[in-house]
């Protein structure tokens, strides 16, 4: 028996640190949407337009959060990816905790900037990470269970933020989740340890030089299309995620404790189903044809459309948590098939960098453009609108979706050639 084989025998069971793995993610995702369902309170307390909220939902997010993110997942391949992310749950979950205590627009900008860089280094190396514990015809299924934390952490985060918002106050709960993710940080260390084949040979070394990264990818068409597919189609999943709770309050009259059960409802309803069929079809399909990696996601975008306008165009909160479910499903198809493609593109050692760069392109533009673009066209519609402009910004905004669409059909043949491993 190789040293590396009986390192692979000794160490954590593959399961038990993609449990963990989830549970951070899960409080990544907690410390993001919260703000979207304390927006109204927020809003009021420190007078902030539309414009200012999407700006901290989204630029002051993802300015740092895309950028340091590269640099933080070519440190996780170089080092301990463990590590990386062990840190980077204390400081998102810290500045988490101080936006609680926010006394104007610029107090809690810093602040969101804050969470964004601890976030830069949690989910390029989590990624990676799965790679190294599960083998490649169980990948997008592995992924598709670590990206269960979107949807789990975005219901938790809408739920305990309305629920604690509602029975004391924003503040406070800000502060309750970023110290809950500070407790889990020395247990997800303890359990989640490296493993990687060794780093001994010429195409290691070759593959963790940062230049050696960027020119692969540059040079495969793949990686641009699913890169930019995914950025267009975040831009719309991002911000319907992040302004729905203000359209169901403006337009439909819910309150913020009603707000909170709708969009936890649909969200972790939706979103369990939607990237549990994402990384099946992804595995089935694609071990037949990797163009099936992107035409999944392509036709999950078509499909979402027409019932993602008529849930906004409902005039009954009901009919509309109906017609929601089956298009929040179809928004969170694509991750478990794209990020497995992405792992594919590079050798195993560059999977944390490999992936950090797909992030950079899909969060400055999606998180960092969508829930701006939303709020400020919103903004832009109310002379025209009045109270009802955010449900017409949205309606206008799900063009995005054909265009992401198109980026993946086109991804799907030039995926068979830039197949790596």
């Amino acid at each position: 028996m190789t040293r590396h084989a009986s390192e692979r025998r000794a160490g954590p069971h593959p399961n038990a640190v993609l449990g963990m793995l989830l549970i951070v993610y899960i409080f990544n995702f907690v410390d993001r949407q919260i703000l979207s369902i304390l927006a109204a309170p927020i809003q009021a307390d420190l007078g902030l337009s539309d414009g200012q909220l999407g700006m901290l939902g989204g630029l002051a997010f993802a300015l740092l959060y895309s950028t340091l993110g590269v640099s933080l997942a070519w440190l996780a391949d170089r080092t301990s990816r463990s590590w990386v992310i062990t840190i980077s749950l204390v400081l998102w979950s810290g500045f988490t905790a101080l936006c609680g205590s926010a006394q104007s627009f610029w107090h809690i900008f810093l602040a969101r900037l804050g969470v964004g860089i601890g976030e830069a280094g949690g989910v390029a190396p989590s990624y990676a990470l799965i790679g190294d514990y599960f083998p490649s015809h169980r990948r997008a299924f592995a992924l598709s269970v670590y990206s269960l934390g979107i949807p789990l952490g975005s219901a938790a985060g809408v739920l305990a933020g309305g629920y604690i918002a509602a029975q004391v106050n924003w503040r406070t709960a800000f502060l309750v989740v970023g110290l809950a993710g500070l407790l889990i940080a020395p247990f997800f260390k303890l359990i989640a340890k490296d493993r990687r084949p060794s780093m001994e040979t010429t195409d290691a070394t070759d593959a963790v030089r940062f230049r050696s990264i960027v020119v692969t990818l540059a040079a495969k068409p793949s990686f641009w299309l699913l890169s930019f597919g995914a950025a267009t189609s975040s831009m719309l999943g991002y911000g319907l995620a992040f302004w729905l709770p203000s359209l169901l309050r403006r337009s439909f009259g819910l309150g913020l404790v009603e707000t909170s059960h709708f969009i936890g409802a649909v969200l972790l309803s939706g979103g369990v189903a939607g990237i549990s069929l994402g990384g099946w079809l992804g595995d089935r399909l694609g071990s037949r044809d990797r163009a099936w990696f992107a035409y999944v996601p392509a036709c999950a975008f078509v499909v979402g459309v027409p019932f993602f306008a008529a849930g906004i165009y409902s005039g009954s909160a009901r009919w509309a948590f109906v017609l929601f479910l089956i298009p929040q499903a179809m928004a969170y198809v694509w991750l478990g098939p794209i990020l497995s493609a992405v792992q594919h593109l590079v050798q195993p050692f560059a999977r944390s960098t490999a992936s950090a760069l797909f992030l950079l392109i899909n969060n400055l533009i999606g998180l960092g453009g969508g829930i701006y673009a939303l709020g400020a066209l919103s903004d832009a519609l109310t002379p025209h609108y009045g109270t009802e402009a955010l449900r017409y910004s949205m309606l206008y905004s799900l063009a995005l979706y054909a265009v992401a669409a198109l980026f993946m059909a086109l991804a799907g043949p030039r995926l068979r050639r830039d197949w790596h491993v």
